[in-house]
């Protein structure tokens, strides 16, 4: 399968405004730095969220997109002025907030509009580190709660939630550091912990905490669900230490800066995202993109070498856009055709390559296959997402994507259709390929819990129970990984 990684190109006939290009959001697709008539490409590629290319690539300059900068395929980028559009006025980092509550701004709302140097000192989470202390830079944070998860962070029953609390609300970067530390992964690629720290830091700052679902505890989540599947022994004695660094990666990264709504939403707003990525894995390209933004700034990869240092960033993009849904069936079909003809090679770094993403995908959607205690919250928040989306989709007079209209659908009935069409298919053939004490453990839980969003659906077909409750029926047995 090839994965186009080039950047779409768009036509300029304008120079960019200065104006412009001072705010976070500018774009250039242009080889030409003369485009920019004045900005240096080179300071600009320093601030938050620059990727650069060089001109073979035809893609200049990009700059993550959180301003209010539109793309003009015919005329160039101009700012949009609020009200001007009723779609494009939609400020997706105030998507799920309370109308009724207007309170002061947060200050988390705040850092994310400021440059890197103040959002850097006014992040708690950046305060200086002693150094000579940077190997246990997560100890002085930690609870012996915490750590004691941290000891059992294989177990399928791992509760991210409770992490989350225990740690303040640091459970990725708490997380991540600790697997990257028990891969060894600081020595052998021989990472700063410093700019690691940081990059961390930025990765769960650029999550949108009001995002019920797709927020920095998602990523967590799946972060920590990646852990499992590399945990595999089919899997885990075949894997180099670069791809256990990209596969946590890619958990780490793979929603960066979601904006909450699906990719329907920005398509049809004619959302500036959309626009750059011809509509195409709009939400996963943005992710990927974010990620090698981050990546670059915080320098985090800057000593290795040039060629492995962009061979990484396109591996991770692969990865990423394998999670697009969309695609589902041509990854799942390719993955049926592997397992019929037993041709699967571990020891082939393409093969290998696939099967990361494989389990990507699993551990992106496998909530149906957690203890019912998890999975009904994890269920519950990507309600509540969706019936956020058709809210805004109500008030803008515009058509309700599917699942998204709360007089129409349930808790209940949104789960049963997701795990019959997309987790069980996928989970059985990841069982195929690893047939081991976990994937039985998630193919019973997928069962039981089927079973009870049943019960659920039954009980409100009689009227006798909430949308948002459930029975306490059927035990959750099974071994445990």
């Amino acid at each position: 399968m090839e994965v186009c990684y080039q950047l779409p190109v768009l036509p300029l006939d304008r120079q960019v405004p200065k104006h412009v290009l001072s705010r976070r959001g500018a774009i250039s697709f242009s080889s030409s730095s003369s485009l920019f008539g004045g900005p240096d490409p080179r300071k600009l590629s320093q601030r938050r969220g620059a990727i650069s290319y060089d001109s073979s690539d035809q893609t200049a300059l990009y700059i993550r997109m959180l301003g209010d900068v539109r793309v003009r395929s015919r005329v160039g980028f101009e700012p949009e002025r609020r009200g001007s559009h009723p779609y494009l006025s939609v400020d997706f980092r105030i998507l799920h907030s309370r109308p009724d509550s207007p309170g002061p701004v947060s200050a988390r709302t705040v850092r994310r509009l400021l440059s890197f140097q103040r959002y850097h000192h006014s992040s708690r989470s950046s305060r200086p580190i002693p150094s000579q202390n940077l190997l246990h830079i997560l100890d002085d944070d930690y609870t012996g709660q915490a750590k004691c998860m941290l000891g059992k962070v294989g177990n399928w029953k791992f509760d991210i939630f409770r992490f989350d609390r225990l740690t303040n609300g640091n459970s990725l970067i708490s997380l991540t550091f600790h697997l990257i530390s028990q891969y060894r992964l600081i020595q052998l690629f021989q990472l700063d912990t410093v700019k690691l720290h940081r990059f961390l830091v930025m990765v769960q700052e650029d999550y949108h905490s009001q995002n019920p679902y797709h927020n920095a505890v998602h990523a967590a989540d799946v972060t920590q669900a990646m852990y499992c599947y590399l945990q595999e022994p089919k899997l885990s004695k075949f894997l180099t230490s670069c791809d256990i660094l990209l596969g946590l990666l890619a958990a780490v990264t793979h929603d960066l800066d979601h904006p909450g709504v699906n990719q329907p939403f920005l398509i049809k707003t004619n959302h500036y995202l959309a626009a750059l990525y011809r509509n195409t894995s709009v939400l996963e390209n943005h992710h990927w993109r974010s990620a090698v933004g981050l990546l670059r700034e915080s320098g985090l990869l800057s000593h290795l070498p040039s060629e492995d240092r962009l061979n990484m960033e396109r591996q991770l993009g692969s990865l990423i856009l394998a999670t697009d849904i969309s695609r589902q069936n041509d990854y799942l079909s390719r993955f049926r055709t592997h397992l019929d003809k037993e041709d699967l090679s571990l020891g082939n770094a393409s093969h290998r390559h696939f099967i990361l993403q494989m389990a990507l995908k699993c551990a992106d959607i496998c909530n149906p296959c957690r203890p019912w205690e998890l999975s009904k919250q994890w269920s519950e928040k990507v309600t509540e997402e969706f019936f956020h989306q058709g809210d805004v989709e109500k008030k803008l007079k515009l058509e309700v994507s599917p699942l998204c209209d709360s007089q129409l659908n349930s808790v209940a009935n949104i789960q049963m259709g997701f795990m019959a069409f997309v987790v069980e298919p996928l989970f059985t053939e990841w069982a195929r390929f690893s047939d081991t004490r976990l994937s039985q453990t998630m193919m019973d839980h997928l069962g039981q819990n089927k079973a009870c969003w049943r019960g659920v659906l039954e009980e409100q077909s009689r009227g006798t129970v909430e949308p948002d409750t459930a029975p306490k029926v059927l035990p959750q047995g099974g071994g445990e990984s």
